[in-house]
């Protein structure tokens, strides 16, 4: 795949050979970027867990009308990205133009610039969804971009960022400190953290379909420290290293994977966590298990 070229000022031109379609096996994709993810793992099964009115309750409409910001880092193609948006603002199937986009706006990323030219060719919501060709391990253009896009509404930060089935590919592309460094990138950006990690079981098929191909095994998968019960690993970083907490688990989609809500614990709130948020909290607490080390 040709890669996008950069611009001044951090931005990508896309090349001509993007334009060609692909077809990739299963697992020629090292940094998760599947040509058709959402045929696999449906954002349906995520959205059943999460709470429609989440983001209006933590977030009730500011006398100033700002829309919400959010942060969607791993979009692909950006099919999620629309089903949550749809989902938070209740938005019913069909629809394509509203004025919900004064109530929110995101901004979607991913590594591989197909990916995004297709999420911004389909988009249902251009005005309130912004697709962009990011390397969010690359400082130099994550922080001209995000910036970019925050400026825009007199903000530093977003109010909710989205890591869904991320957290894996970082860390076997970057290593142990490149996990621990994305997480505290995330943090610092955002309010609130929806963070869905990866098991290591998936660690090993991942790595496992790649020498079923004969290509080069992950570099650091075989140094990596951080290693076995990756929801309790994640939940560690960010609550020990990165001022974070964790608000509640919403439980576990039917590939089996945590979906963990946290909060920045500088945030300023002036508004309460929702009762029932924090009710929702405990019962998942007592279906996840965390060993703290």
């Amino acid at each position: 795949m040709a890669g996008p070229t950069e611009l001044a000022g951090g931005g990508v031109k896309e090349t001509a050979a993007e334009e060609e379609p692909r077809v990739l096996e299963p697992g020629a994709a090292p940094f998760g970027n599947f040509p058709h993810y959402s045929r696999f793992h449906p954002p349906e099964q995520r959205l059943r867990l999460l709470p429609p009115e989440l983001l209006r309750q933590l977030f009730p409409q500011s006398p100033k009308n700002e829309p919400i910001l959010g942060l969607d880092v791993g979009c692909n193609s950006g099919d999620l990205s629309v089903a949550l948006y749809k989902h938070f603002l209740s938005l019913p199937d069909g629809e394509t133009c509203s004025d919900a986009s004064r109530e929110l706006r995101l901004l979607c990323c991913d590594i591989d610039p197909v990916l995004v030219k297709r999420a911004k060719k389909e988009c249902p919501f251009p005005d309130a969804l912004t697709f962009i060709t990011l390397d969010f391990m690359n400082q130099r253009t994550r922080k001209v971009l995000l910036s970019s896009f925050l400026s825009q509404f007199g903000r530093s930060v977003f109010d909710i960022g989205f890591c869904m089935s991320i957290t894996m590919w970082i860390h076997l592309n970057h290593g142990d400190h490149g996990l621990w460094e994305f997480l505290a990138h995330l943090s610092s950006l955002c309010r609130y953290l929806l963070v869905e990690p990866q098991p290591w079981k998936c660690y090993r098929a991942a790595a496992r379909r790649l020498r079923k191909l004969g290509l080069h095994d992950f570099d650091h998968f075989h140094s990596l420290a951080i290693r076995g019960d990756m929801t309790n690993q994640i939940v560690q970083i960010l609550t020990q290293d990165h001022g974070m907490e964790l608000i509640c688990c919403f439980g576990n989609t039917s590939w089996d994977r945590s979906l963990l809500f946290f909060r920045a614990k500088q945030t300023t709130e002036t508004h309460p966590i929702p009762e029932s948020l924090i009710e929702k909290g405990k019962e998942a607490g007592n279906r996840l298990r965390f060993q703290r080390q």
